[in-house]
């Protein structure tokens, strides 16, 4: 990964959603974005991404964060809380409508599902439907360099069409608010899994609407269930165990292509991350998947 100028303090971040307790593969991106940002002598901030309350389970974002805790992973500022941002997510949306780069749609995924899903122009002009908002999109192709997967890149129009911003039912859309946030705390590099990959050039796209800058990004290789299932999406996504903690630590580390071996014996989670600091290669973090 390449190093940023000295004059850029390297800010990463990881952000859970608090849909249950933290699972293996969530454990894996947190400790690959601490290990990557203190690698480049950064900070590490922390964000729960608690804006979709239906999918959400009551408690869950505490205990995530305590389990971190119990892994050692301290973020270095104040947690920031997505439910807490609202205000901040209109001032923006109103941004694009008032600049033509956002309208209201009243398509539904059915509606859109012979198209696979991609909105190209409004097919539903049913004004009874409350409206989502969506961003307006060219023809061009947006790509980026990935640290750890390597250019990507994706046509606008045919792969991406026009997304939602503001749902329907008036829930933010993950898309903005993380533009938003990413922003708001200054991050200068997004680590996190690769099943986020094809959401970056979405990203970049508002990003470049709102006039924000765009960080770098490495998307850690996920963890699978023997199924290939995102371990997330697994009847084996068992939480990890905060009383416990050093063999999931030591299985994360394999995960993400270094020598667990390194830990081994330290007796404490402390004295296991600073060894596993010493020992990190950012190189040596696979592409592809591992199974869980």
């Amino acid at each position: 990964m390449a190093p940023l100028s000295p004059a850029i303090r390297y800010r990463g971040r990881f952000a859970p959603s608090p849909t249950g307790p933290l699972h293996f593969g969530s454990l894996v991106a947190a400790v690959g974005s601490w290990l990557i940002a203190r690698h480049h002598g950064g900070d590490w901030l922390l964000r729960i991404e608690d804006i979709d309350p239906p999918r959400e389970f009551p408690g869950a974002a505490r205990q995530q964060i305590e389990t971190l805790k119990a892994f050692g992973l301290h973020p270095d500022e104040t947690v920031l809380w997505q439910s807490a941002r609202s205000d901040a997510y209109a001032v923006a949306l109103d941004r694009l409508i008032n600049g033509g780069s956002a309208f209201e749609c009243r398509c539904s995924r059915s509606d859109l599902a012979a198209d696979a899903g991609v909105h190209r122009g409004c097919v539903q002009t049913d004004s009874t439907r409350q409206p989502a908002i969506r961003l307006r999109v060219g023809d061009e192709r947006v790509g980026f360099y990935d640290a750890i997967q390597g250019q990507f890149e994706q046509s606008a129009r045919e792969q991406i069409g026009d997304f939602v911003l503001r749902r329907a039912d008036g829930l933010w859309a993950y898309q903005l608010a993380v533009v938003i946030d990413d922003a708001a705390q200054g991050i200068t590099e997004v680590v996190r899994g690769a099943d986020l990959l094809d959401s970056t050039p979405r990203q970049i796209l508002l990003q470049r609407a709102l006039g924000l800058p765009t960080p770098n990004y490495a998307h850690l290789p996920l963890v699978v269930d023997a199924q290939g299932r995102k371990l997330s999406k697994s009847c084996e996504a068992r939480p990890v165990d905060p009383d416990d903690p050093l063999p999931a630590l030591q299985h994360a580390l394999s995960v993400l292509g270094q020598d667990s071996r390194a830990i081994l014996g330290s007796g404490n989670v402390e004295i296991a991350l600073r060894r596993a600091l010493d020992e990190f290669d950012p190189s040596a973090i696979p592409k592809a998947a591992t199974a869980g």
